[in-house]
């Protein structure tokens, strides 16, 4: 392998070493937790806030209102002709999905309730108020596999100054846990770790530990770390590869922990930043306009059952240790073995054990980047897929709180929701199949059009019930911008209201293109962990997003013409029937050139110098992500110099 020139003299370093830890352990044990036994230690925690129990209600009574009338005025519809097996199979379908999109949308508004109203300081976190002074040892955790170490270690750095900028380093010790198998990757850690220690001259305080069996991925490498090093540190914050927080979130955080006893987690909500790519801006624009009302919406009635995503979290390490240990589930994967997506069982059974979970998104200065890429977000959302249907076999848990297992229900039910929309769509065309009285005349098929028949049934009906189901579908999103444009900081960084606006109706129109490929993708990840095929354990991409055509079309081609068949038979059946069918099909038929356009820079950077698809972070950078910009550039300009061989 060769490195940089500017980091050879480092390499010779780093060659001599192969961790970089504190002088002495400090053993924490950590045992597995038993899913069969256990008791919910506390029904209700001191931090609870006030009034949780009707705060639930009132979500959970309002979502099954909206969705009663929904099916009552759907069974209305399917009685005229008499309700068949058809019927009644598209009537679940439809209260199932309904309650789905219902339950997000009134979450959504009690946010954008109290977005309105300016509350939810979670904790007493006062954003804007005099930084607290910290007096427990904190370590900040960066599990890292198969990454650019030249990246993670500029962005560590970045933190790493942030927090000495607050005065309070003394505080706080950075670990690098890595878990990388490949030696190459292994050998250019080291030389960036030797790096940048010169660098900051944070040998005591900077630590490098690389593993020799990965077992368990990401939750066995912090586990690890707890056990060896746990005792010494009564608090550890988890940052992902890509994450980057500022010094004084970090404080805050803390001293939240600090003043809060019972409370085990305090999850932030990060911004998506950095991206480049259309598809990359076009999340972190729906991050910045619709993620505060969801945010504060689920924490308004999660209250202290929140969850845990796995990464720029503040974590108490002992309540960590003593309840998060994860079993290993029996049978075979994908099903059996360690848990993957282990966030969400972690707070589960941290809460049974009597620790509360807070979201607190009101705390800015958290951080992450997203995908930069639709091809790059599904090879996620396939592990993702496993990962929850998994929980299937956690949900059931002994002593679980019920909105520990409501996260995992919804996490489950979000991939099955895919095959359930494609089913709902073909069961409507079944129904009126079935009643039609088929003519061929020529090439077509008379008779026979799904929009007619659903008019035909009862069309004051039918346009109320497509008109409600758009609308609680969209709901958050208006929630979103209106919170944005009454919101004076959040609408200039996003470019200014009616920019803002169009900005909204791009990312729509972008998202309805990608659905069916999404749909398409998860409805065959779901059918995939049922067969019982793993998704493996593959690093991360974070460059531009650029795939070549060619990949694109070996990629999407089957999904296109798979489209263009079904678009073609269905005109040949019925123009109606093609009607019915376009919002789907021309999702399919456009996916390679949906993907390659959304996966280039060229339109994001188009729209960012029109301020469209905007954030605050692009118009007014914060310090530590700027730190962070200029110290991964001039690794970037580092790597371009001529290389020499590695001492």
């Amino acid at each position: 392998m060769t490195v940089p020139a500017a980091t050879a003299a480092t390499a010779a370093t780093a060659a001599a070493r192969t961790t970089w830890l504190p002088a002495g352990e400090s053993p924490l044990p950590m045992p597995g937790q038993s899913l069969r036994e256990g008791r919910l230690a506390s029904a209700r925690v001191a931090t609870s806030p006030r009034g949780i129990g009707w705060r639930r209600l009132f979500v959970v009574g309002l979502t099954a209102t909206l969705t009663a009338l929904a099916a009552m005025g759907m069974l209305q519809v399917l009685r005229v002709g008499g309700v068949s097996v058809l019927d009644g199979v598209l009537l679940v379908l439809f209260v199932f999905l309904f309650a789905w999109i219902a339950l997000s949308s009134v979450s959504a508004a009690c946010g954008f309730v109290l977005l309105l109203a300016g509350r939810a300081n979670v904790l007493g976190i006062d954003p804007d108020g005099p930084l607290p002074v910290v007096g427990t040892r904190t370590a900040l955790l960066m599990p890292t596999y198969h990454e650019d170490p030249a990246r993670i270690m500029a962005g560590l750095q970045a933190v790493y100054e942030s927090v000495a900028a607050t005065g309070q380093l003394e505080a706080f010790d950075f670990f690098v846990l890595s878990d990388s198998r490949r030696e190459e990757v292994a050998a250019a850690e080291l030389a960036e770790f030797a790096a940048l220690l010169e660098r900051t001259g944070g040998d005591g305080r900077l630590f490098y530990r690389r593993r020799t069996d990965n077992t368990g991925r990401k939750a066995g490498n912090i586990a690890e770390w707890v056990q060896r090093f746990g005792a010494a540190y009564p608090q550890m914050l988890i940052l992902d590869a890509d994450s980057v927080m500022s010094g004084a979130t970090l404080v805050r955080l803390a001293s939240a922990l600090e003043r809060n006893p019972g409370v085990g987690v305090l999850q932030t909500l990060p911004r998506v930043v950095n991206g480049q790519t259309l598809f990359a801006r076009m999340q972190q624009f729906g991050g910045h306009v619709y993620g505060p009302v969801i945010a504060r919406g689920v924490t308004w009635w999660h209250g202290s059952e929140g969850n845990y995503w796995g990464h720029n979290a503040m974590l108490r390490t002992r309540a960590f240790a003593d309840h998060a240990g994860l079993p290993e589930l029996p049978g075979r994967k994908p099903f059996g073995g360690h848990v993957l997506s282990h966030d969400f069982v972690e707070a589960a059974l941290m809460r049974r054990g009597g620790w509360a979970i807070h979201l607190v998104p009101q705390l800015d200065g958290s951080y992450e980047e997203g995908p930069p890429s639709l091809t790059d977000l599904l090879v996620r959302d396939r592990r993702w897929c496993q990962g929850n249907l998994q929980h299937g076999k956690v949900v059931g848990s002994a002593g679980l709180h019920w909105i520990s297992r409501t996260h995992m229900l919804v996490g489950i039910g979000h991939y099955f929701t895919a095959p359930m929309w494609a089913m709902l769509m073909l069961v409507g065309l079944a129904i009126p199949l079935y009643h039609a009285d088929l003519v061929w005349d020529g090439f077509q098929l008379r008779g026979f059009s799904p929009l007619a028949y659903w008019r035909a049934a009862d069309a004051e009906r039918v346009a109320w019930l497509f008109a409600a189901t758009m609308g609680v579908l969209f709901a958050p999103k208006v929630f979103g911008y209106v919170a944005t444009v009454f919101d004076a900081d959040a609408r200039r960084g996003a470019g200014g209201a009616l920019r803002a606006f169009v900005g909204v109706l791009v990312e729509s129109v972008l998202a309805a293109l990608m659905a069916p490929i999404v749909m398409y993708r998860q409805s065959r990840g779901v059918a995939e962990v049922l067969s019982g095929r793993d998704s493996g354990w593959e690093a991360q991409r974070r460059d531009d997003g650029s795939v070549p055509f060619w990949g694109l079309v070996q990629s999407y081609a089957g999904l296109s013409l798979f489209g263009a068949f079904m678009g073609g038979l269905a005109w040949a059946v019925s123009p109606g029937l093609a009607l019915w069918m376009a919002p789907v099909v021309v999702g399919m038929v456009l996916a390679i050139p949906t993907v390659w356009i959304s996966s280039s820079r060229t339109p994001g950077r188009w729209l960012r110098r029109r301020r469209i698809l905007c954030i605050p972070e692009e118009l007014d950078t914060p310090p530590v992500l700027r730190r962070a910009a200029e110290l991964r550039a001039q690794a970037d300009l580092a790597s371009a110099a001529p290389a020499v061989p590695a001492a």
